[in-house]
């Protein structure tokens, strides 16, 4: 029933040698050789490399030839001194430069102005109603940019690699081989640091978003910020101009199979194109906004009459993009000054009347709250789509800039331009304005499905600027009261941040407000991409207030962009982390319309010549083109 009993044995030692150590290595030996191989081996393995890790550690082994992160080179970029007296904006009150021989307008537009754009001259420091304000330490607006190599920063300049240092002695030949190197370097990054069109130009591609394919991008992308940034230069004469002129006649052409967006080229090509032929009075602007408007023009064969958003200016063939048949509300209404303004030079009513449609769709569609608008409309249908969300940001924003600007283009005579404008701002006040806690910011949120919500895009700080440019064509004077109070919270956008710079999307307390801070920044929104709203508004307080307080914060952010943003090579360049001064995250992209846009308004704002580009005679496209205000018609 019961197993058979078993003899054990057990077997104790007690000895008071038992802790002595010729016991303990015996012991040891014993386990080691109780131990696989496969075990022992990777002992071993492990042994070596920290043997290994140890000897690299080491500092006598890398002292001569540090390895410098990015991180590093960055810092020391952003701490170094700049060079006295560098190159710069000069304001245009120089008469030197208002003389340029043959520069004139085109015709009806009236006196002379001259917009050099970003020339290579100094940045004067804005003077205070006192007398010069105190200087800040000059700065260079270098624009060139160009791709850092990621190679090995190990071994003497010439003889990187990516393996460790070598301590091959270098001959008198290759001596000289690195003297020669160091001075073509030295030069190659002084014309780097050229402040002008050329800087959209050695990154093309970089100048707007992808497009389909690596050779379209790279035909599109130099087209599109090529053209957008000529035109911050139309002062013939000067050799930037005439560089960029002859590109313009040589290499610009839109013959080809490519995939374009409508908005963007609109804006920016014959947008461009448009303002620098005004300015030059150059036939060769004008021929070639007649080329591209012409090639724009099948975007608006669609059923709703609604422009798809994309074109083939090759094929003349357009399509929407590949996951909707939605096109943004402000792609389809910010298109209007560009084609109408064509239409008026070349007597073809076939461009005003195309975009005239829209407008008159738009006015009379359902969907609306108190003069807002969805941000998305269907190009089969015409209708809004996703109704019930209500911004003053991105994909509806520039659509009430344009009521208000071709009301100002056409002489004022439009009304029912300016009754949608009008109406659109009774929607803001009504259901999107806001002050926050505990400083009392007036600030722009957005709804979404009757939800307020506390969130201001960058984008928004265009409505400072528009709302002075309003009150300052007659309407009524508390738009310059609700001007003046955004701009501040434009402003503190600024100032709040670690970095001087603004996010991309601010948060908003709302009282009662118990951490003391008015500003919020979601991790996913601390970006700055160097967009112009704010220093766009900047530009037109200052030109309707004559207030120095205005130039002195666009001198503050112009600051913050060199301190942060500009890249020892040359350019500028987006960054990830507006609260982190310390590693603000360099994205190595710098878009096109930080030279087409903020850096002239920027420039614009540190002239105190207001008949330079008169808005009395002038309207800026959403890209910073001046166009011309047209002549009232007779009574």
């Amino acid at each position: 029933m019961f197993p058979s009993s078993r003899k054990d044995f057990i077997s104790l030692t007690l000895s008071d040698s038992y802790n002595n150590g010729k016991h303990r290595r015996q012991s040891c030996w014993r386990k080691w050789k109780q131990l696989s191989r496969l075990q022992r081996s990777l002992i071993f393995f492990l042994l070596a490399l920290m043997l290994i890790l140890g000897l690299l550690s080491y500092p006598s082994l890398n002292q001569d030839w540090p390895v410098p992160s990015d991180r590093e080179e960055w810092l020391e970029a952003g701490e170094r001194e700049p060079e006295a007296e560098p190159p710069g904006v000069r304001p245009v009150a120089d008469p030197a430069i208002r003389n340029v021989p043959g520069f004139n307008k085109g015709p009806e537009v009236g006196p002379p102005a001259v917009l050099p754009g970003l020339l290579p001259q100094v940045v004067e420091r804005p003077q205070g109603p006192q007398g010069p304000v105190p200087k800040k330490a000059p700065v260079k607006l270098s624009i060139g940019w160009q791709k850092r190599p990621l190679v090995s920063r190990r071994g003497p300049p010439g003889f990187q690699r990516w393996n460790n240092a070598s301590d091959w002695p270098l001959r008198r030949d290759q001596l000289e081989q690195l003297a020669d190197r160091a001075d073509e370097e030295e030069e190659q990054e002084k014309e780097n640091k050229i402040v002008s069109w050329r800087g959209a130009m050695i990154e093309a591609d970089q100048g707007t978003e992808p497009l389909p394919s690596a050779g379209e991008r790279q035909e599109g992308g130099a087209a599109l910020a090529g053209s957008d940034v000529a035109a911050a230069v139309p002062a013939p004469g000067i050799a930037e101009f005439s560089e960029a002129r002859g590109w313009v006649e040589k290499d610009l052409s839109f013959s080809r199979n490519v995939d374009v967006n409508l908005f963007e080229s609109t804006i920016r090509v014959l947008g461009g194109l448009l303002s620098t032929y005004h300015l030059t009075s150059d036939q060769l602007f004008l021929e070639k906004a007649i080329d591209i408007g012409s090639r724009l023009m099948p975007a608006f064969n669609t059923p709703s009459k609604i422009p798809y958003s994309d074109v083939n200016i090759g094929k003349g063939t357009a399509h929407p993009p590949r996951w909707t048949t939605d096109s943004t509300v402000a792609e389809v209404t910010s298109i209007q000054l560009e084609f109408r303004e064509l239409s008026r030079l070349t007597g073809d009513p076939q461009y005003q009347n195309a975009v005239n449609e829209v407008t008159r769709l738009v006015h009379n569609l359902a969907g609306k709250k108190d003069g807002l608008v969805p941000m998305f409309i269907n190009t089969n249908t015409g209708h809004f789509s996703h109704k019930g969300v209500f911004t003053l940001g991105a994909r509806t924003d520039s659509y009430y800039e344009y009521l208000l600007k071709q009301w100002i283009q056409g002489g004022k005579t439009e009304d029912s331009l300016l009754e949608d404008y009008l109406h659109a701002l009774e929607g803001v006040r009504k259901h999107l304005l806001r002050q926050s806690g505990p400083s009392q910011l007036t600030f722009v949120g957005e709804l979404s499905h009757n939800r307020f919500n506390p969130k201001m895009d960058h984008l928004v700080c265009f409505l400072p600027g528009t709302l002075a440019l309003g009150a300052h064509h007659g309407l009524p004077g508390d738009h310059m009261d609700l001007a003046q109070q955004l701009m501040e919270t434009c402003h503190q956008m600024y100032v709040q941040m670690e970095t001087g710079l603004s996010p991309e999307i601010a948060q908003f307390n709302l009282p009662p407000a118990t951490d003391g801070r008015d500003i919020h920044v979601k991790t996913p929104d601390r970006h700055n991409l160097l967009r112009p709203e704010t220093v766009e508004s900047l530009f037109y307080l200052y030109r309707f207030t004559k207030d120095p307080k205005y130039q002195d914060w666009g001198w503050d952010i112009l600051q913050s962009f060199n301190k942060h943003t500009k890249v020892a090579t040359g350019g500028y360049t987006s960054i990830n982390n507006v609260r982190d001064p310390v590693n603000p995250g360099p994205r190595d992209k710098m878009e096109s319309f930080f030279l087409g846009e903020t850096l002239k308004y920027l420039y614009l704002l540190f002239s105190n010549d207001t008949e330079l580009l008169s808005l009395d005679k002038f309207v800026f496209n959403t890209e910073a083109h001046p166009l011309p205000i047209w002549p009232s018609p007779p009574k």
